[in-house]
């Protein structure tokens, strides 16, 4: 009788040290003491090597991105402040790095999230989907899909600070939230569903042009400011595109990254802009096409944006979701942004 008797006693104590734990594999983390990248450069179009324009964009230069670490990849987002680059992947896991002119990371860090929804034991509790920076304070904000949420952190992921589940997000799809989170110059936040269209109450029109938009939310401050609601307007992207992603320029413009997929395994995406004076409560967007980004030019599914300053140009990086599958590649391209 004692053998089943200390049995259920272990199961009792995996219990008490894992709650919830039903055998599944645990998310994989980076490992942080031994953090390590390799970057191979990247033609914009392999059959014409001259190639260095999509639209308004214009080449510098790309490279797929790989590690050693099996937990590398799956990056949905990711930021430029200075002239560090730093990918946060679906999974909480944070990779930072340098670039050196010939587009090698140098300074390389990695990290994962120390607090966010859920246990944070598999991928559903870290879906980690988009990610804006406050330059001024270094604060960093997150938005998880499954969970509809935003949580803030302290500069470098130090620390989780404050967490807010938006009633105006709460009935986005779990699979469709918020993709997109952007802090634009004069400190509001854009936060922009994959999915989810404008819903009846918010929309002035037949509901053939509702069921083409994306619901798009701004808010006047830090979005997890207690008692903060945000306001809603209503985003078109373009044809059958979702929206991905999003990022300020500084002139007030929002830089949209949509994403479309073809089967059998086709990913292509669109650079669009939405001009600051059509971004305000109530407002039906309709972005300006930028740039396509399909065959034969490099395409994959791009799900992260952002900008900087190289003196008086605008930079665009986009990084690719490799899903971690043999098929993709997490790529990681820069342009300068013509016009």
């Amino acid at each position: 009788m004692r053998r089943p008797a200390i049995f259920l006693s272990v199961i009792a104590l995996c219990q008490i040290v894992l709650p919830g734990w039903s055998g599944e594999e645990r998310l994989a983390l980076l490992d942080v003491d031994h953090p390590n990248i390799s970057a191979v450069r990247v033609l914009l179009d392999a059959g014409d090597p001259d190639r260095k324009r999509a639209g308004a964009l214009e080449y510098l230069g790309g490279v797929s991105l790989t590690s050693r670490d099996p937990a590398f990849g799956g990056f949905s987002s990711l930021s430029v402040v200075g002239d560090r680059i730093t990918l946060l992947s679906d999974g909480g896991n944070v990779a930072s790095f340098r670039l050196n002119r010939e587009m090698q990371p140098r300074a390389i860090r990695f990290a994962n999230l120390p607090a966010g929804p859920g246990r944070g034991w598999d991928k559903r509790d870290r879906d980690s989907e988009s990610m804006a920076v406050d330059t001024a304070t270094g604060r960093v904000f997150v938005g998880f899909e499954g969970y509809n949420m935003i949580w803030r952190y302290a500069p470098d992921f130090a620390r989780a600070e404050r967490a807010i589940a938006p009633a105006a997000m709460a009935k986005w799809p779990a699979n469709g939230g918020a993709e997109t989170l952007a802090r634009m110059p004069d400190g509001r936040f854009v936060v922009i569903s994959e999915v989810a269209h404008v819903a009846p109450a918010h929309w002035v029109g037949n509901d053939a042009g509702r069921l083409k938009t994306r619901d798009g939310l701004i808010f006047a401050s830090d979005p997890t400011t207690p008692g903060l609601q945000p306001l809603h307007f209503a985003y078109t992207p373009p044809g059958r595109f979702d929206t991905s992603d999003a990022t300020a320029l500084p002139n007030g413009d929002l830089l949209v990254l949509d994403r479309d997929f073809r089967l059998p395994y086709h990913f292509s995406a669109m650079v669009s802009r939405v001009r600051a004076r059509d971004l305000h409560p109530g407002a039906v967007t309709h972005p300006e096409r930028l740039a396509l980004l399909d065959s034969p030019l490099l395409h994959d599914n791009f799900e992260g944006i952002a900008t900087s300053r190289e003196g008086d140009d605008t930079i665009v990086w986009i990084v690719s979701d490799d899903n971690q599958s043999w098929l993709q590649r997490t790529l990681l391209l820069k342009f300068r942004l013509r016009g």
